[in-house]
């Protein structure tokens, strides 16, 4: 379970008049759990800086800015517990930590004065891992957080909105290589989608050789464990799955497949080259580039080695993901970013962008309690794997998701436009009157579509008002603001057919 990482501080105490005399210190526990050994580091430096008299308390509330999460109640009820000199509204562009790339926060250090947060910050980014472009990120002005157990770039200079904007456009490169690229080998493909198909609802058996597709986990109560792309390769299978989850994922394909080999191959670099001038880019290492399909992949030569490309993304765009030797991937990357159509992309607009596309977030849109049916994820599970399939063997949640495909799930993802300016973001509770009586839902992601031009986000409703073009309400800073129920995606996908 390597990569679980889980933050705690100290709860405030209700009257603030005896804050300051109640304990005069704050500590922070983070606990990583790796191999099923529990380790707890107090970083207990903070200690005597918030005990040497150093110290002021403040009530602050949350800032509603690109990158943090919206308050979700009202403002004398969600107060943040800070220490510091005063109150800063930040204006910058942050990623949230903790609702971005399907894992909770790994290292949570707010309130402290500048310089011990700058200390606590270098140990815990000094702990995490890196992709083989850490160097190339940094040079490039690279904004680094930590991100699912790496430290990655959020954005560089020109910022989230123009990032965004620029892969709608013309070409992003997205550095992707903390996901997990797992290869699966047997005696046949067909041996290796068999044994699959017991932890999945997808068919794995019927995808063709060269072709991938969209799929998940799922757990025994029928939620969903992680999601992931799987392709047919002939003799072998090749999936990449969740940063945050890979270390999950791999241990529990090993002991529910053991007639089939998992290797987490550790020794390639991910790049996700997105946008509608991707093909004309790509096609300047590999004349074959343009005559991908979307959702083919193939082994290409570039720069002399053989890659793995697929034609596909998480943008919404056309594009490719190419998965190279580590050795070669700087090189490659420096060549991509010659041609003037090409600009790095951090993870902030990655988030943007797949928001706008409508596509679910492992760890917020998508858990272990959520099936795939609540989540509209139905058209990803073929005919002929549900109930009366020929294909309809056992798979973990077998029960749940073939109950919820014959009479409905409790509740259903769907799109929410709020009415105003104001995002509703992860976590806004949705009601059915404007009085706040009635809890119908939360939101799961939010925050501002740059080319939708508005607020966007995704969440979860009962299911008899998920009915599109229903008015609800969300809310926001204690007040029930309007919201509309709108189909996905919020912005028509541009994929190559």
């Amino acid at each position: 379970m390597g990569g679980m990482n889980v933050c705690l501080c100290l709860p405030k105490t209700h009257n603030q008049k005896n804050v300051k005399h109640a304990f005069n210190l704050t500590f922070f526990l983070t606990c990583q759990i790796s191999d099923a050994i529990a380790s707890i580091k107090i970083l207990y430096y903070a200690l005597p800086v918030l005990s040497a008299g150093r110290t002021k308390f403040f009530w602050c509330r949350r800032s509603n800015r690109l990158g943090n999460s919206q308050a979700s109640g009202p403002v004398g009820k969600r107060k943040l517990w800070r220490v510091a000199q005063k109150c800063v509204r930040r204006r910058d562009n942050d990623l949230r930590l903790k609702d971005r790339g399907g894992n909770k926060p790994h290292y949570l250090c707010v309130g402290l004065l500048p310089m011990e947060t700058s200390i606590l910050m270098e140990k815990n980014m000094s702990e995490l891992s890196r992709t083989p472009l850490h160097e190339l990120h940094v040079s490039n002005g690279g904004k680094m957080v930590p991100f699912a157990g790496y430290e990655m770039p959020v954005q560089y200079k020109d910022g989230v909105l123009k990032e965004h904007l620029h892969c709608r456009k013309k070409a992003g490169l997205f550095d992707v290589s903390h996901m997990g690229q797992v290869i699966i080998k047997g005696q046949s493909f067909a041996d290796i989608a068999h044994s699959l198909e017991t932890l999945t609802p997808i068919s794995v058996s019927t995808l063709k050789e060269g072709r991938q597709r969209y799929g998940f986990f799922t757990n025994a109560s029928g939620g969903i464990i992680d999601d992931l792309m799987l392709s047919n390769r002939g003799d072998y299978l090749f999936m990449v799955v969740n940063a945050a989850c890979k270390h999950i994922d791999v241990p529990h394909m090993i002991k529910n497949m053991p007639n089939v080999t998992v290797e987490l191959i550790e020794d390639r670099a991910l790049l996700a080259l997105q946008g509608p001038l991707a093909e004309k880019i790509l096609e300047n290492f590999n004349s074959a580039i343009k005559e991908m399909r979307f959702m083919d992949i193939a082994t290409i030569k570039i720069l002399g080695v053989d890659c793995w490309v697929a034609r596909s993304g998480y943008t919404g765009e056309d594009g490719f993901e190419i998965s190279i030797p580590s050795n070669k991937a700087i090189e490659f990357t420096e060549k991509l970013l010659k041609f003037e159509e090409v600009k790095l992309i951090g993870l902030g607009a990655r988030d943007s962008l797949r928001l706008e596309a409508g596509l679910c977030l492992y760890g917020h849109d998508i858990d272990c309690d959520t099936s795939p049916v609540e989540a509209g994820l139905l058209w990803a599970i073929q005919k002929l794997r549900r109930e009366d399939g020929v294909q309809s063997s056992e798979f973990l949640g077998k029960k749940r998701i073939f109950n919820e495909i014959k009479n409905g799930p409790d509740k259903k993802r769907v799109g929410v436009k709020p009415s105003g300016r104001a995002p509703m973001r992860e976590g806004t509770v949705l009601f059915a009157d404007s009085a706040g009586q009635q809890r119908i839902g939360k939101i799961t992601s939010g925050g501002f579509g740059p080319t939708f031009e508005g607020p966007v986000s995704m969440g979860y409703v009962d299911s008899k008002y998920a009915i599109t073009g229903g008015q609800i309400f969300g809310e926001v800073r204690g007040k029930f603001l309007p919201a509309i129920i709108v189909s996905l995606p919020f912005v028509k996908a541009n994929f190559k057919r």
